[in-house]
This record gives structure tokens, sequence and C-alpha cells, in this order.
């Protein structure tokens, strides 16, 4: 065997119709289009979700619901994680920074602190909102719970 005699295994590759290429070919005339009809026409293009005058899908399954454009995401962070930060990378300020660079988050998320878990250092903790038993929970620690505002 040499680079001379290498080729393809037998059936692997599919050699596609030659149509509209004459009479003799056996394929010309309508190139297997038919006859007569839009389909048989050349730059012929169905409409997208065209059925054939069946009803389309999307007007056949029901609609129901919104999406709200003004909602707010925001990424959910529980006392029990920074409480775990605080304790083994002696974090004592959590800011967008912080939370950047521990993989919390990415650049243009919203944070919210949740309030999972018990606080067993006073942490003092920058973020867009914080739930209420968050909040308490940093402030009876001793800590501060700051709203970035925007």
């Amino acid at each position: 065997m040499n680079l001379s005699n290498l080729k393809p295994a037998e059936g692997s590759i599919k050699h596609s119709k030659r149509i509209g290429r004459g009479a003799g070919s056996g394929k010309g005339g309508t190139a297997t289009r038919g006859n007569k009809g839009a389909k048989s026409r050349s730059g012929y293009h169905a409409k997208i979700g065209y059925e054939g005058g069946q009803m389309p899908l999307y007007r056949r399954v029901p609609k129901f619901g919104f999406k709200n454009i003004n909602r707010v995401e925001y990424v959910g962070i529980n006392i029990d994680l920074l409480n775990n930060l605080a304790e083994s990378k002696n974090i004592t300020d959590f800011n967008t920074e912080v939370f950047k660079q521990n993989g919390l988050i990415s650049s243009k998320d919203r944070i919210k602190i949740l309030g999972r878990g018990e606080l067993s250092k006073t942490i003092n903790v920058t973020a867009h909102a914080f739930s209420a038993s968050a909040k308490k929970a940093i402030e009876d620690k001793g800590g501060v719970a700051t709203v970035i505002e925007k």
C-alpha cells in the first residue's frame, strides 16, 4: 500500500444526482421537479412555518404569559457562602470585586445577599440588594450591609 493507491472505502462517498443536464441523462426536462406549479419554478422558497395550508404550529399552540421588560435579575449569594469565604480566605469586606475574584459573579451581574446559613465573623458587605434576614444576620454580628445604588 502506498499513497498512489489510497482511496475511500466502497460506498462511503455518495455522488449527488446530476439533474437538468439534458434529455440523454434521464434527469433532464423538468429536472425531477414535476410539471408546473410554484415548486417547479426557479427561486421558489416556502415561507418559514408554512405547512402546506395546514394551520401552522405557531398558530395551533396557545399563547400565555409575558416577559416583564423591567424585571431586574439578581445573582443570589447566601450568608453561609460569605461565612465560608470569610473563614477560609480571611475576607472581612465583601464587594463586587471580591465576588468577581472568587468566581461568584460575572462583570455585569447584580448581587442579592440571601439569608441561608449562620455568620461566625463580623463582615461588611456591599451589594445591590439584601433580604431582610440577611441584613439582620450581618448587622446582629456587628457588620455593615451597604446597598449599591444603580
